[in-house]
């Protein structure tokens, strides 16, 4: 089970006033690496560590990848190279509150040779579709792929 790890500096979490504790946390899991984190730069951040809305996009490009290349190994397309730019919108209200109102994808995805580039574009729908992360949240998540073959 994943959870919150104390950020180790207390000193600095005493909440005495807004500008007085620090935003640093660790998420860690037995066994696995922590993943360092922070709030956004805007509020008093670490922008050396991650933030939770950074997070959750990278959650959702990563879900969406895992999905697709296990349906492009299923399809017989060789996938040699993928990347992606993922991006999302965030409202904020006067209040502080926010949301995301979107979350766009931009997979650049290198197939080999001879590969059925049609197919690859096609497989990004079913991908998404399959997404754990993209069927849990509240907002839409699009994808904007870009087959390239490799050579």
């Amino acid at each position: 089970m994943t959870q919150n790890k104390p950020s180790g500096v207390v000193a600095q979490t005493v909440t005495s006033g807004y500008r007085d504790y620090s935003r640093n946390y660790e998420i860690g899991s037995d066994g696995k690496p922590d993943i360092h984190g922070s709030a956004d730069p805007a509020f008093r951040g670490d922008r050396s560590r991650w933030n939770p809305e950074e997070l959750l996009v990278a959650s959702l490009s990563a879900c969406h990848k895992l999905w697709y290349l296990h349906l492009a190994a299923e399809a017989g397309i060789m996938v040699t190279a993928y990347a992606d730019r993922a991006e999302g919108v965030l409202e904020v209200g006067q209040d502080g509150a926010g949301r995301f109102k979107s979350v766009v994808l931009y997979p650049t995805v290198t197939v080999a040779p001879g590969s059925d580039v049609g197919r690859a574009r096609t497989l990004h729908e079913p991908a998404h579709e399959k997404c754990f992360i993209a069927n849990s949240v509240n907002f839409s998540v699009m994808c904007e792929p870009e087959i390239v073959v490799a050579g």
